[in-house]
């Protein structure tokens, strides 16, 4: 057990470290709900649930044939914070970037990492073949295979930041939840669609991603870093206050 922490914590120091030198976890794995005490087990290879596994992924095989819906499954592919701004920027109805918007960058950079964290301990201690490995057969984005053979399948990791995502996108601007939501299930659902995760790999990864966003809101820093972000968005949106843009430019000095 305490080997698997250890490989764990290296994991997610070396996805954060690599995608992201800056980044700041709001809480470090320890510190975060342990997903093998709530969340359920990936399911055995003999019962219903593998089966619908099985299902889900010709499902998403036969999604491949939908070329818009396959271009957008490969975009969703590349797991990375500029990857996220870009996909969510259309529904969240505001340009996301470093130079845009800053101050949400920052949110969504430090939340990635908390993410990371959560996943990096059930990934090993379960040690789940992805589907393709199982079927020997190539994804839709072949270009990430060789990195996807050195880590495992449950949860997704890339579920877990796209749903989160749109949970914090979904706070900072609420009016536009539906747009945003609906993007952030088409992220988990495009990791069964490249044939890169199992459905239950994609629904243990959006509960988690709950369990972290939850954690979140219990750090003073998450929720000043908030804050900005949501007023950055009004700002940018021509829906701030002459007095929230004082506050806000106060806040900055």
């Amino acid at each position: 057990m305490k080997k698997l922490m250890m490989m764990a914590v290296l994991l997610t120091a070396t996805v954060c470290a690599s995608a992201q030198s800056k980044a700041e976890p709001y809480f470090h794995f320890k510190e975060l709900p342990n997903m093998l005490k709530w969340c359920p087990a990936p399911p055995d290879t003999v019962g219903a649930a593998f089966t619908y596994d099985i299902m889900q992924y010709m499902w998403g095989k036969q999604m491949r044939q939908n070329k818009e819906r396959a271009d957008i499954a490969i975009r969703d592919a590349e797991y990375s914070l500029e990857c996220i701004a870009r996909e969510f920027s259309e529904p969240f109805g505001l340009t996301i970037s470093e130079e845009n918007t800053p101050e949400i960058w920052t949110l969504l950079r430090d939340a990635k990492a908390t993410f990371e964290a959560i996943s990096g301990f059930p990934k090993y201690y379960y040690k789940r073949k992805r589907p393709f490995i199982r079927f020997d057969e190539p994804t839709l984005a072949p270009q990430y295979e060789p990195d996807l053979r050195r880590n495992f399948s449950y949860p997704s990791g890339h579920t877990i930041f796209g749903w989160g995502t749109a949970l914090l996108l979904t706070e900072i601007n609420p009016e536009r939840a539906d747009t945003i939501l609906a993007r952030g299930m088409m992220y988990g659902e495009s990791r069964v669609i490249v044939g890169a995760h199992w459905q239950s790999d994609v629904d243990a990864g959006r509960l988690a991603a709950a369990a972290a966003y939850a954690r979140m809101h219990t750090s003073e820093r998450f929720l000043e870093q908030m804050r900005l972000a949501r007023q950055e968005f009004r700002i940018k949106a021509g829906l701030a206050t002459i007095v929230e843009i004082k506050a806000y430019k106060k806040a900055k000095h």
